[in-house]
């Protein structure tokens, strides 16, 4: 078993690495915090979709829009259910806001299950000397982090490899996203079932949303 879970992480670590940082497509979402025109754009999806949300909680969806210092990673995060964050408030329009958010969220969570992720096998821990551990379906991986706040962008480095996610805030802690074709390949990995059509599903979020990244929603 110790043999197989060090394939495993070689085998995660060389994918990662393969196909370069996780989280590089398109518009890196540096909109700053949210104010008129970002309110106006949500405004306008809430009222198209006779929402009960608020601005508030769909600029949640959107990266960079709630800024976190570097101070509010602190700790160690645990995977609570699937997350997803959109590069822009425009993209957001785009998709349909809330609407598209849980239909992104409805394919991953099978996807998720499959693969066996869950909150006591998926966490990731960032401590303040800038050091990190981190478990994904149970594989272990360390290093250092750095944070960069203008982007929201999270860089992991271990000795084999290097990936870049994305935070957001969220009502329950934070959510960590990635490019849904990179974390394709991640779950293809994990589960060994790279031709299974659930699995495959998350790939094909980013043809159906633009500027969509997938990832985890997390908290202490």
């Amino acid at each position: 078993m110790k043999k197989l879970t060090i394939a495993m992480a070689a085998s995660l670590c060389l994918v990662m690495s393969g196909c370069g940082s996780l989280g590089t497509m398109g518009t890196t979402g540096t909109t700053g915090t949210a104010g008129t025109s970002a309110g106006s754009v949500l405004g306008s999806v809430l009222g198209a979709l006779g929402s009960a949300g608020t601005v508030n909680s769909l600029a949640n969806l959107v990266i960079g829009s709630v800024k976190l210092s570097e101070s509010d990673l602190y700790g160690t995060w645990k995977y609570q259910e699937p997350a997803c964050a959109f590069t822009s408030e425009n993209l957001l329009a785009k998709a349909g806001g809330a609407v598209a958010a849980a239909q992104v969220n409805e394919k991953l969570l099978p996807a998720y299950n499959q693969v066996g992720i869950k909150s006591s096998n998926t966490y990731f821990t960032f401590n303040k000397d800038h050091s990190f551990e981190a478990k994904l379906n149970g594989i272990p991986l360390s290093g250092t982090w750095t944070y960069d706040q203008s982007t929201s962008a999270v860089k992991m480095k271990t000795m084999l490899m290097s990936m870049t996610g994305y935070v957001t805030r969220t009502t329950s802690g934070l959510s960590y996203t990635f490019e849904s074709k990179k974390l394709l390949t991640v779950l293809q990995t994990l589960s060994s079932l790279s031709g299974n059509s659930t699995v495959k599903a998350v790939g094909d979020l980013s043809k159906n949303y633009e500027g969509v990244r997938v990832g985890f929603d997390m908290k202490k």
